[in-house]
Order: C-alpha cells, then sequence, then structure tokens
C-alpha cells in the first residue's frame, strides 16, 4: 500500500456510510438559480453583493479578497453589457443542512465559457448567502442546460461532531496531501479524491468522477507546494469542510503561482476530497513600452 494512503488512514476516523441527499438541497439549488436570475436584471455588482455574506471571498487578481471589498454597491445595471448566465448541475449539502456548494455552466454573451463553483452558508435568519465565489475558464458545451435538475452529492449520515474538531482533522490531512503533492501530485490527489468529486484543471472540461481523475490529472504539473489553508470553515455537524490555499508549481522551467480551493466530506472512510480547482494568478503586466 503506498505510503500517502497509509499516512491518510491513520489520520481518519471511523464512522458510518453516507446515504442519499435530503430534500432541503433544494433550497441552495434554489438560491443559486434565484442569484443567477437578479445578475440579468441587478447586474453582475447588484447581485453579487446582495447574495453575498459580509465575509465572502473571491480570489482576485492572484489574492483573496473580501468580496465587500472589491464589489460596488453604486454599479448600474448595463443592459447593453456582455451578458453573463450560470446554472447548477452539481449541488450538496452538510447534514447539519448549513453548508453547501453548487457548481455549473457558465455563458457569457451565448459562449459556453466557464465552470463557477459557489460555497453558500445558511444565516442566522435561515437565507442563504454565498461565502466563496469563483471559477475556471474551460467549455462548458456540454453542461446539461439551465432547465435541468443537478445532480446531488450524496449526505453524510455521520455522528455530528464539532466543527473545530472537523477543522483540526481536515487540516492534518491538508497537511499530508501538501507533503505529498511535492512528490508527484497525481499519486497524492488519487489518494484523497472520492470517487464520486469532481476536478476542475483548467482548461479542461470539469473531471466527473474517478475514470476521469488520471487524465485531468496529468494536464497538471507533476509536482506542486501547497501552503497550509488560509482559510475556509466547516459546517455545524462537522461533515463538511472548505479549504483554499496558496498553490506553487514550475512549467517549461517558468515558476508560476495561484490559489487551490478544496471541499472535503467525511464518510466511512474518512475525509475525501469531493471538489479540488486550482486558480492561476493573472500573468504579470507587460513591460512599459520604451520611451
Amino acid at each position: 500500500m503506498p505510503r500517502l494512503i497509509v499516512l491518510v488512514t491513520l489520520l481518519l476516523a471511523f464512522a458510518r456510510p453516507v446515504t442519499a441527499q435530503p430534500a432541503e438541497a433544494s433550497s441552495i439549488v434554489a438560491a443559486e438559480r434565484a442569484f443567477a436570475a437578479d445578475g440579468l436584471t441587478m447586474g453582475v455588482d447588484g447581485s453579487f453583493l446582495k447574495w453575498s455574506a459580509d465575509d465572502a471571498i473571491m480570489i482576485v487578481g492572484g489574492a483573496p479578497r473580501l468580496a465587500h471589498d472589491i464589489l460596488d454597491p453604486a454599479a448600474v445595471f448595463d443592459p447593453a453589457a456582455p451578458s453573463l448566465v450560470w446554472w447548477p448541475n452539481w449541488a450538496g449539502i452538510s447534514k447539519s443542512g448549513d453548508l453547501g456548494f453548487t457548481t455549473g455552466g457558465v455563458e457569457i454573451s451565448g459562449a459556453r465559457t466557464g465552470h463557477y463553483f459557489t460555497i453558500w452558508k445558511r444565516q442566522a435568519d435561515g437565507s442563504w448567502k454565498w461565502i466563496y465565489d469563483g471559477g475556471v475558464a474551460a467549455s462548458a458545451a456540454d453542461v446539461p442546460g439551465p432547465g435541468t435538475e443537478p445532480l446531488l452529492l450524496p449526505t453524510s449520515i455521520l455522528e455530528s461532531f464539532s466543527p473545530d474538531a472537523a477543522m483540526s482533522e481536515v487540516r492534518a490531512v491538508e497537511a499530508v496531501l501538501a507533503a505529498a503533492v511535492t512528490r508527484d501530485q497525481k499519486e497524492a490527489h488519487l489518494a484523497l479524491l472520492a470517487p464520486d468529486g469532481r476536478l476542475y484543471v483548467a482548461p479542461l472540461p470539469p473531471a466527473i468522477g474517478a475514470g476521469a481523475f488520471p487524465a485531468a490529472l496529468d494536464a497538471w504539473p507533476r509536482r506542486f507546494e501547497f501552503s497550509a489553508p488560509f482559510g475556509g470553515g466547516s459546517s455545524a455537524a462537522g461533515d463538511m469542510v472548505w479549504t483554499y490555499g496558496r498553490a506553487l508549481w514550475t512549467r517549461d522551467e517558468t515558476p508560476l503561482a495561484g490559489h487551490y480551493v478544496h471541499l472535503w466530506q467525511k464518510r466511512s472512510m474518512g475525509w475525501v476530497l469531493v471538489f479540488a480547482q486550482i486558480l492561476a494568478d493573472p500573468p504579470p503586466p507587460p513591460p512599459p513600452a520604451a520611451g
């Protein structure tokens, strides 16, 4: 058995299996659809502000930033601006019903050119607000259309435990992953990815399920350097955790950088990675023209 799998196994607590998604996941899907609909009448800034929590983050320009520091509350909707349309085709929710996600296709002025990923958190008043939003540029031509119902991630039925304990366990697994990706990121990710998870390796379309992971991982460089998580959060039941942090790599002898975003779920075998993406930093601006 590869050393990585042994180390991960030692970190994972025994628990019971998962079962089907509960009905309340539909509330996250409904929130995402309302968010997208508002974008067509309020514009990007207005809709993103309306549906974001005060501490929501976006990774913009190579850095995590508070969404409310980026978005302009005075922005006026411009009907002549390029239309931005998105819709969920995969979603999930925690056992405690307070944390979840959606992901799906993005269409800009009729061209399906991307995939978004949003983490949602239930607020004290029962409403949903997003706390992370990001995406990758890749063809969404094969994504089922907005009228289709999204697939749902099965929800954990493990015994609940504290969010602090969940974060501690996931940080330990993240440390194992960070050590392993410096040697062979493909082996490292395959040891932790959930067989029904998703992997976004831009500019490829999403890799859906275990059969698609090896080819997608071959498109990433062989090695990464991952920081410890900069932030994230756990569900109240301690069954779902999201994290983000810094990623460094080299391609064609050129050092590159970006951020990873991970979504973890606790299952009978322990913590598994149900979603992973890396958002590359934008290229540096060209040098000024000689005077």
